[in-house]
């Protein structure tokens, strides 16, 4: 049974949520990176302004969040059994799903905004954005394609591209090394 707990306000009423995985254990980062990462992760998922609600998905580590938050027992079968928890724990009425990576934290809302439009133009069963020809996040899953998620993930799934080479990456801090220094509480730069 997964615990989950609701304080997200709607914004939306596109019939699309948001999921963020943050379920992983960090072991290259040497501590709980979600603890330092996910809130600036989901300020820059809610700028967007184009999603009904967020659910987080927490699987190794025990994280708070200002979003709903749903605990994968599944965690480590990896990002995909974490995916299927977020999926099950979205509303009946919810029928997309923006997938979000909780070590991104250079999302930038305009690629949310650009892969929910280009899936309200004719309703694929995947859109994914791109950065310079690479395939990242954020990725959308229409409700159809929700059974259909392996183990290893979304990544898997044939997806419509959706071009954001002019946003640039969302990023994936997986070192302390990787954390940009506007977020780096160890930081000089920081006041």
């Amino acid at each position: 049974m997964w615990n989950v707990r609701h304080t997200f306000v709607c914004v939306s009423d596109t019939g699309v949520w948001a999921v963020v995985l943050a379920a992983g254990a960090s072991s290259r980062f040497g501590s709980p990176k979600q603890r330092l990462l996910l809130e600036p992760v989901l300020e820059r998922v809610r700028a967007s302004g184009v999603l009904d609600g967020v659910v987080v998905v927490t699987g190794a580590h025990v994280i708070d969040a200002s979003a709903t938050t749903v605990h994968c027992p599944e965690w480590e079968l990896g990002p995909g059994a974490s995916l299927r928890c977020g999926l099950a724990a979205l509303p009946e009425e919810a029928q997309g799903a923006v997938v979000v990576l909780g070590d991104g934290p250079d999302l930038e809302p305009e690629a949310i905004d650009r892969v929910v439009a280009r899936w309200r133009k004719d309703r694929p069963s995947a859109v994914a954005a791109t950065y310079g020809g690479t395939r990242l996040h954020p990725v959308l899953l229409d409700r159809r394609a929700w059974a259909e998620v392996p183990d290893d993930g979304a990544r898997t799934l044939d997806a419509v591209l959706v071009s954001c080479d002019d946003l640039g990456p969302p990023g994936d801090v997986d070192h302390a090394d990787d954390v940009p220094d506007r977020l780096k509480p160890w930081s000089s730069r920081n006041p």
